[in-house]
């Protein structure tokens, strides 16, 4: 129960923070991208801060003898970058880049019920579900066959 209320807690604190930010309107991060045009410098200054925070929290949490809702911390290992990473960095980007929305201000503007983050919530779903069969190998028609 512990751990649901920690991720719980935290969704709804960066769902706040997303909001007070001004990140969960797509125009905002669309401005931010736009280096030639009139530019609005914000979304630096979130991922600033995120960051900021991030690297404090990090040094705090390991300084502990362990975390609060876990037995252990799971700290990523993997330091490889492949060929998965950079496909996978360059549509989050370019979805990211077209519409404005990346998943968190994506499900925050859908839960509100905008239009638009509804049908990116609706690719976004379809786009994990697709990389879910491709992972699984489900999707092949020899497999799909022989099961």
């Amino acid at each position: 129960m512990r751990r649901q209320f920690s991720a719980f807690a935290s969704g709804l604190l960066f769902g706040c923070g997303l909001l007070l930010s001004g990140m969960a309107d797509p125009a905002r991060v669309l401005g931010f991208l736009d280096v030639l045009g009139v530019w609005d410098p914000s979304l630096a200054f979130v991922m600033g801060g995120g960051l900021t925070v991030t690297a404090l929290g990090y040094q705090w949490c390991l300084r502990r003898s362990g975390p609060l809702c876990a037995v252990t911390y799971q700290i990523p290992q993997r330091r490889d970058l492949d060929a998965r990473l950079f496909l996978g960095s360059a549509l989050f980007g370019l979805g990211w880049g077209l519409v404005g929305y990346c998943p968190g201000p994506a499900l925050l503007a859908g839960a509100a019920g905008l239009g638009t983050a509804l049908w990116f919530c609706a690719a976004m779903l379809a786009g994990m579900l697709c990389w879910r069969l491709m992972e699984s190998g489900d999707w092949l028609p020899a497999k799909a066959a022989k099961g």
